[in-house]
């Protein structure tokens, strides 16, 4: 009877000081939403020291942002772990993200998926995106668009939009799944459906072209401003679209310049883009070339190859700034490495004139060549002019 007096008091001590991590747990939250950060990391220390996961996993995302306290990764991933090797999905997870990134611990694809499995498996849907996008890409697993798409299908499947979203997109380009506009349609409506702004972007992108759905340039519009208003930046930029092209909406550049502008302030290169195609032409601005440069930079800098074209036209032809077939041809190697047909094929005239370069037809026709592969018609006409010279 003794033994048994002693154990249950053993158990209830045990109970008691796992109760008392909570407790912690729960006064750093109220804290941290008080905007308290250093009283919060205090809290979830406490919470983390008495076997609290959710303590730990908190406390690493302090760490992370440098919030309450000074900023480190290395921390960040020492909390995560322990987060998640006492069973918080969400700190496998960020941690995952850790390895993905190499931020505070040696970057490694491999680490991540595991990681990421590890959290799917718990039942975490990010856990599963996150390892369908490292199939997707062949990033520390084989490349499989088919086990991307199940990881996505999982995810979607568990109430989560960008597992949606991004099974939705494998069916709009045929990866890994049957190519259905239809099915694309509805995934992307699923997510609308979840509150997903992205989804709104891309049910409308399909509304646009009539993929899977009637064509209605209308019905794209209130797709585009209901993604824009939710604070999606492609959304406001591909409304912007139509409002320069009168396609469901009153045509106007007025109004093309301020969702252009707004999807550029949010981050969005191809807004930058096409916001300096405004100014270059004077289309609902007052026609500037130094502005449409400085966000054709903008837009280049942000990795958008056609930002990096337009610039270098500005730069071949002196308007904006100063002339320079250097500079042009930098900008224009840049735009055609990315994939830009223009790019490769503007560089290819440089080349063939000697121009900002070493003049070499052979090289030009090299450009001219990669341009029409891209599917450029100018490209292939400057190709074949010169294959007849035997370049």
């Amino acid at each position: 009877m003794k033994k048994l007096f002693v154990l249950v008091f053993i158990l209830w001590g045990v109970f008691s000081f796992a109760n008392e991590g909570v407790h912690y747990f729960y006064e750093g939250m109220d804290a941290a939403k008080n905007g308290n950060y250093i009283k919060a990391a205090e809290l979830y220390k406490k919470a983390c020291d008495m076997g609290e996961a959710k303590g730990c996993y908190n406390l690493g995302v302090l760490y992370d942002n440098g919030q309450g306290v000074r900023q480190s990764s290395v921390k960040a991933a020492e909390l995560y772990k322990k987060a998640c090797d006492m069973g918080e999905a969400r700190g496998c997870i960020n941690l995952g993200v850790l390895y993905d990134n190499g931020q505070g611990v040696r970057q490694s694809y491999v680490k991540a998926a595991e990681l990421y499995k590890k959290a799917c498996d718990m039942g975490e849907a990010r856990g599963c995106i996150y390892l369908g996008i490292l199939y997707k890409n062949g990033q520390g697993v084989r490349q499989s668009y088919i086990k991307a798409a199940e990881l996505y299908k999982k995810a979607c499947d568990m109430g989560e939009a960008r597992g949606c979203i991004n099974l939705g997109v494998l069916y709009k380009n045929g990866q890994g799944v049957r190519q259905s506009y239809v099915k694309a349609a509805e995934l992307f409506k699923k997510a609308c459906d979840m509150g997903e702004a992205i989804g709104y972007n891309n049910l409308g992108v399909l509304y646009k072209n009539g993929q899977g759905v009637r064509q209605s340039y209308v019905k794209a519009a209130e797709l585009f401003k209901k993604a824009c208003d939710m604070g999606e930046a492609i959304g406001c930029n591909n409304l912007g679209i139509l409002y320069y092209n009168g396609q469901g909406v009153r045509q106007s550049y007025v109004k093309a310049e301020e969702l252009y502008k707004k999807a550029c302030d949010m981050g969005e290169a191809i807004g930058c883009n096409n916001l300096g195609v405004l100014y270059a032409n004077g289309q609902g601005v007052r026609q500037s070339s130094v502005k449409a440069a400085e966000l054709y930079k903008k837009a280049c800098d942000m990795g958008e190859a056609r930002g990096c074209k337009n610039l270098g036209i500005l730069y071949r032809i002196g308007q904006g700034v100063r002339q320079s077939s250097v500079k042009a041809a930098e900008l224009y190697k840049k735009a055609c490495d990315m994939g830009e047909a223009i790019g490769c094929n503007n560089l290819g005239i440089l080349y063939y004139n000697g121009q900002g370069v070493r003049q070499s037809s052979v090289k030009a026709a090299e450009l001219f060549k990669k341009a029409c592969d891209m599917g450029l018609q100018q490209g292939c006409r400057n190709y074949a002019i010169l294959n007849k010279r035997g370049y």
